[in-house]
């Protein structure tokens, strides 16, 4: 089995790519063309305690997030965030240089910024690698103009300024990330209609009345496993096109079989709470009157 490094400082990955120490300890922008990764084996596995936002064209490897997998052979935008777990598989014999940038950024940096707590309602860092952004020409160019300005920034002479010059760029960056992949959503109507297709059905077929007894109400992670993409991913997917959240998607299958079984069947409200995963019966009737406007038994009564 081979081994999983950590990097718990840019430094450290400066060090394992065989590069130059970084100019600035917390922030550094890597030319991906000079990155040397060893090559004792053809897999590499690390951990990284930094965030990282790629930049990658006709890169001579493979990247992986658990099951997912993905081949740069074209420019995209990926984001990792810290802790994340990233395995590489490099292939030597490839005939292209890959080129890009890597922008790492230290959780350190961002202390004290309103950015600490901001960066993490970015949920592109936690999209699989296969969910990366496509860019066109025109928003390429843009985020390596906005890369090179925080480098710029982060190699001149510190001053006062510096920190809050840098992080208003990092917020840029991010901000246009999340319209790009905005418009990604829009322009990949085709697949993402038949994701968002595929994804009710398995949601139905959870809610048959055997499936239900014997798996229980799905997860948000399951469902997500299940359509080989990130919860995130699937989030932010159904956000977009019914402005409803995955939970709020299995909250209504949950009330239309509630529905189904109040209006055909003797079973009690409690004997329907149970098939359907609740504990306490109570918890039921709650969710059920907020999304209906009327308690179980109110709803039984209007079909008698």
């Amino acid at each position: 089995m081979s081994e999983t490094f950590r990097f718990n400082s840019i430094p450290e990955f400066h060090s394992f790519c065989n590069l130059p120490k970084p100019e600035h300890p917390l922030i550094s922008l890597i030319d991906y063309s000079k990155v040397q990764y060893p090559l004792e084996g053809a897999e590499l596995k690390w951990i990284q305690n930094f965030y990282s936002i790629g930049l990658k064209r006709n890169v001579n490897a493979r990247f992986n997030y658990g099951q997912q997998q993905y081949d740069f052979d074209s420019g995209l935008l990926s984001f990792i965030a810290p802790l994340q777990f990233l395995k590489l598989e490099v292939n030597p014999t490839a005939e292209v240089t890959p080129t890009g940038y890597l922008l790492l950024i230290h959780p350190d940096f961002l202390w004290n910024t309103a950015l600490t707590k901001k960066i993490k309602s970015y949920e592109y860092f936690q999209y699989s690698v296969n969910e990366a952004l496509f860019l066109s020409d025109k928003e390429e160019k843009l985020i390596v103009d906005l890369f090179q300005n925080i480098e710029r920034e982060y190699k001149s002479s510190i001053d006062k300024f510096s920190k809050q010059i840098i992080i208003s760029q990092i917020e840029t960056l991010l901000i246009y990330s999340e319209r790009f992949y905005e418009r990604q959503f829009i322009t990949r109507e085709k697949s993402n209609h038949e994701l968002i297709e595929r994804f009710e059905q398995i949601l139905s077929e959870f809610f048959e009345p055997k499936a239900l007894k014997e798996k229980g109400i799905p997860t948000v992670t399951t469902l997500a496993e299940q359509l080989n993409i990130s919860a995130n991913y699937l989030g932010s997917l159904l956000r977009i096109h019914s402005q409803q959240s995955t939970q709020q998607h299995i909250q209504n299958k949950v009330i239309d079989y509630a529905k189904e079984r109040l209006s055909t069947t003797n079973l009690t409200v409690s004997d329907i709470a149970y098939e359907l995963g609740f504990e306490h019966p109570q918890s039921f009737s709650k969710l059920f009157k907020a999304k209906v406007k009327q308690s179980p038994v109110e709803f039984r009564e209007t079909f008698n």
